[in-house]
């Protein structure tokens, strides 16, 4: 059993200050806490970001669909696990209006930062607050899960213009505003034609994140973390693809020669 204090000290032994802007994806599984202590971890997590700017995703690409088209921000529950949902129904907590990609943050600057993503039409929009993590010297800690979760980096595809990973055609949704009103958004999924699960591929940089130190290994509670340097995670990236923008899922391994000219 973890304590706030224990959880805390953990985020601290990293080198976080608690004054960053960070996005966490987390496995309340692998923290070795059950739902009833995952109000333990947010609490350790709120205290300690409480002068930085605490980002948890909150998406509904699951339930969100053609089919079902109508996003209320207010009570769409996330698709991504137990913290997000609890961080939802926490005071002070403001959830972005993006229809299948939404974010929730606390603490600062959160409302200007979740800003204008009922504008965006696709789901790591260059410009939105996934990619925004670069400019603020933002990090992600993906806690007890790999790349296969690290969604920031499906917002690096799309700012490199990474061809084969959005549908053709936008589906239809609606989005409930804030004052009760029905606004249209024309959105894009993740596709690929040969791979469904486009983000189980980007394991496959593992090894170039830790070589280059664009990530950490870490520990909180009981999982294996990463914590990753937004902006050193897209120079990796930037790096490993420009010889081949589509390598990450069309190539069974990627050669270390491809990222070796980083390494420090």
């Amino acid at each position: 059993m973890h304590t706030k204090e224990s959880l805390k000290k953990q985020l601290a032994a990293m080198g976080l200050t608690g004054e960053e802007t960070i996005l966490i994806h987390s496995s309340m599984k692998a923290i070795g806490e059950t739902q009833k202590g995952a109000d333990t971890v947010l609490d350790a997590l709120m205290e300690f970001f409480e002068k930085g700017l605490l980002l948890l995703p909150t998406h509904t690409w699951k339930t969100i669909n053609a089919e079902n088209p109508v996003f209320d921000v207010d009570n769409e529950p996330a698709c991504v696990g137990i913290l997000p949902n609890l961080f939802l129904k926490r005071p002070g907590v403001i959830r972005s209006l993006h229809p299948t990609h939404s974010m929730a943050g606390y603490g600062k600057d959160a409302a200007s930062y979740l800003a204008g993503e009922e504008m965006r039409n696709t789901p790591c929009t260059p410009g939105g607050c996934y990619d925004r993590l670069r400019s603020c010297g933002g990090k992600v800690l993906l806690v007890g899960v790999g790349h296969e979760r690290n969604t920031f980096i499906h917002s690096v595809e799309e700012v490199l213009n990474v061809p084969h990973r959005l549908s053709d055609k936008p589906m239809k949704l609606q989005i409930v505003m804030p004052d009760g009103s029905i606004k249209d958004s024309y959105m894009r999924k993740h596709y690929n034609a040969d791979q469904p699960h486009i983000s189980e591929d980007f394991v496959k940089l593992n090894q170039a994140f830790l070589d280059c130190k664009a990530v950490r290994e870490v520990t909180f509670g009981d999982a294996e973390s990463l914590l990753c340097d937004a902006q050193a995670v897209f120079e990796v990236v930037r790096h490993v693809i420009a010889p081949d923008p589509e390598c990450i899922v069309t190539s069974s391994s990627i050669p270390k020669e491809r990222w070796e000219a980083l390494v420090k």
